[in-house]
């Protein structure tokens, strides 16, 4: 059953998608547009074309558009600003937040960049190179530097009187930082202790120790800590205190939900679009697959190197083939499995390169347990069904590529962020690719031992 919502979605979609053809079509877009949520406009933008999406976007009003523009993810922003005319773009530029601003302009040509830049207004362009002057990776580069200091000095009262003052200057006021004269973090207090604080009590007296970043520190790691203390907000600082800006929970959040968008990808087997899927090109959805396709194919000639090795023993008990597909497919997800809940621990922080010994022996008992209770299931099956000496075979060798594949699993994401790669790089494909190959040698050195070939 549809609702209204989505009828009218719908048929915006159609007419989107089929293109306004002069000034009558786009007055129904517009009056059609009109009663939409942004989420809705947003989604709309996302799955058509930039062309398309940019004469949808044309005919919203003024703070629609913004309020659209902004639930847009970085990429589909640069896509949609190719496809407006540099007067509206220079706009929308101008009305975003700095940091918002900073990652849109990643995904531009540098050209567009430095054009963009220029247009803007001195404060803001202050505060846009601010942020663009870190590392993509550093959390510096997601700040906000729209935030509302509180001196130290100051009585609750005036404090009040101060964000009361500037209450639409500062990204937000639920939590502000409180300062030294040279600018160095003290503290933070919130907006409802500061309300209910005696007037002439000491600011520096009512604020608590703050947990805060530098702006150099990793981003995931910041962020997930940002989380893990379930913060409204979080100071950004310089080696030396001064404050620099703030982090806020939406900018947080986006920061986990990237991270783990691209770790799917790269668990897959694939690197992430930098637009939503169905904006994506063909050619762009194909160049973040076919790397990895290659990379895999090439890893897998190991596979076929063991095989050309134990081709006499193939030859001698045919029947050790069919068990071939079983043994490296339950290595590969035995690994995987173990690789997913590490890698997941390590940005969740709850296991740390420190802990490496500790997953070992963990992987070890989980990993031969497993290899216990399906290496018993396959000993029985294939002693029916075939012999006793194939039992024995198939059951000791799940046994042993469950214990490896476990343990290769669960030290193979703490071994990436040792070497400070990304642990899913080094996760399931890689990890698939190694326990077939370790896989098949385990399996026919032990049916060369148990059945004397």
């Amino acid at each position: 059953m549809t609702t209204p919502v989505s009828d009218a979605v719908e048929a915006v979609a159609t007419l989107v998608r089929r293109g306004p053809r002069g000034e009558a079509d786009l007055e129904q877009l517009a009056a059609q547009a009109r009663p939409l949520p942004a989420r809705e406009l947003s989604y709309l933008i996302r799955t058509t074309n930039a062309q398309h999406g940019a004469v949808l976007f044309r005919v919203l009003d003024k703070d629609t558009a913004l309020a659209v523009f902004e639930v847009l993810p970085p990429g589909d922003q640069a896509a949609l600003v190719g496809a407006l005319r540099s007067s509206e773009t220079a706009e929308l530029i101008e009305q975003l937040d700095p940091d918002d601003r900073a990652r849109l302009l990643d995904e531009l040509p540098a050209t567009v960049t430095d054009q963009l830049i220029t247009g803007l207004s001195p404060a803001e362009r202050r505060m846009t190179t601010t942020v663009l002057g870190y590392s993509r990776h550093a959390i510096g580069r997601y700040m906000s530097p729209e935030v509302l200091p509180l001196d130290q000095d100051l009585s609750a009262g005036d404090a009040l009187e101060r964000v009361r003052a500037h209450i639409d200057e500062p990204e937000t006021v639920y939590l502000l930082p409180v300062i030294d004269h040279g600018r160095r973090l003290t503290g933070v207090i919130g907006l409802r202790s500061l309300l209910a604080a005696d007037p002439a009590a000491r600011v520096g007296d009512l604020a608590k120790p703050a947990q805060f970043a530098r702006a150099i520190d990793d981003r995931e790691e910041a962020a997930r800590r940002f989380r893990s203390e379930k913060l409204l907000a979080m100071p950004i600082v310089d080696l030396e205190d001064r404050l620099l800006g703030i982090l806020t929970v939406d900018d947080a959040n986006d920061i986990i939900d990237a991270e783990d968008t691209e770790n799917a990808a790269r668990t897959g087997g694939a690197e992430p679009l930098r637009s939503s899927y169905l904006s994506a090109s063909i050619a762009q959805i194909v160049r973040s697959r076919a790397l990895w396709l290659l990379v895999l194919a090439v890893s897998a000639v190991l596979t076929v190197q063991v095989l050309d090795i134990f081709e006499d023993r193939l030859d001698q008990v045919v029947v050790l083939a069919l068990f071939i597909p079983l043994l490296t497919g339950t290595g590969g997800n035995t690994g995987n499995q173990a690789a997913t809940t590490v890698t997941r621990a390590l940005a969740t922080g709850e296991v740390r390169i420190r802990d490496l010994p500790r997953v070992i022996w963990r992987e070890l008992r989980v990993g031969f347990l497993l290899g216990a209770l399906l290496g018993s299931l396959g000993w029985v099956i294939a002693s029916l069904v075939f012999s006793a000496q194939i039992g024995v075979v198939i059951g000791l060798t799940l046994l042993a590529v469950c214990t490896m594949a476990a343990v290769v699993g669960g030290i193979m994401p703490l071994l990436a962020t040792k070497l400070r790669a990304d642990p899913a790089v080094f996760s399931n494909p890689f990890i698939s690719t190694f326990c077939d190959a370790t896989g098949l040698v385990i399996y026919f050195s032990i049916a060369t031992v148990v059945l004397g070939l």
